[in-house]
């Protein structure tokens, strides 16, 4: 997701925090920034400051509407007034929360979001004897329950949303981490690894040679 706040520590707080919860999210601490990083990610939401330098929150989020995407969008401000809230609705804001705020709070909020968001898609996901139900964050294989870490069960969820596709270890970075992950890190290797094993045999994740990963649809 993006994170459009101006106040550095305020915004670096609510991505270790979500980070916490395997939710990947980048930071823009102005409205330009904000804007480049839409014009060059998909984001599944935006968590918008209505004050911040540059194009404003509003402006943002004007700009998500026009697009089409679809993006819900979470007002994040300080300004509480009722005239507030409501002007900030009419512009396209899917959610309010003012500030100071609880990061389970905001939590809670975005995975209801993003619930919506899903209501056209199946919330469960199958594939190979694998069943991965993202909103109770459970993985079955053969109905067997396989405990995962967050970091885990992000990287799983992108192979299978990949349906059996190969997914590059740099896409892999940019949904299961964030923008500031070191491309050049062994975390994906490594979490794969941990991966494979928690899931067990017969290997279910195969790696295609200087490509990236898929989830193998002909090993049940």
């Amino acid at each position: 997701m993006l994170i459009v706040e101006d106040e550095p520590y305020l915004a670096e707080a609510i991505r270790d925090g979500l980070r916490l919860e395997a939710i990947a999210a980048d930071v823009a601490g102005d409205g330009d920034t904000a804007l480049e990083l839409l014009s060059t990610n998909a984001y599944d939401l935006a968590v918008l400051d209505r004050d911040v330098p540059g194009p404003s929150g509003d402006e943002i989020a004007m700009s998500i509407v026009a697009s089409g995407s679809g993006m819900p969008i979470l007002m994040l401000t300080a300004a509480d007034r009722l005239d507030d809230k409501v002007s900030g609705f009419e512009l396209g804001a899917d959610d309010y929360l003012t500030k100071p705020f609880e990061l389970r709070e905001l939590v809670l909020r975005l995975r209801a979001l993003d619930r919506r968001r899903a209501h056209n898609r199946p919330p469960v996901r199958e594939i190979a004897g694998l069943r991965l139900d993202p909103f109770r964050r459970e993985v079955y294989r053969d109905g067997r329950y396989v405990a995962l870490t967050r970091k885990q069960f992000a990287v799983l969820e992108v192979l299978v949303a990949a349906e059996g596709g190969v997914v590059s270890a740099e896409e892999l970075l940019e949904r299961a981490w964030d923008e500031n992950a070191d491309p050049f890190t062994n975390a994906v290797r490594i979490t794969v690894s941990a991966l494979r094993k928690r899931l067990g045999e017969p290997g279910i994740i195969a790696t295609v040679a200087g490509v990236g990963y898929r989830i193998d649809t002909e090993r049940v």
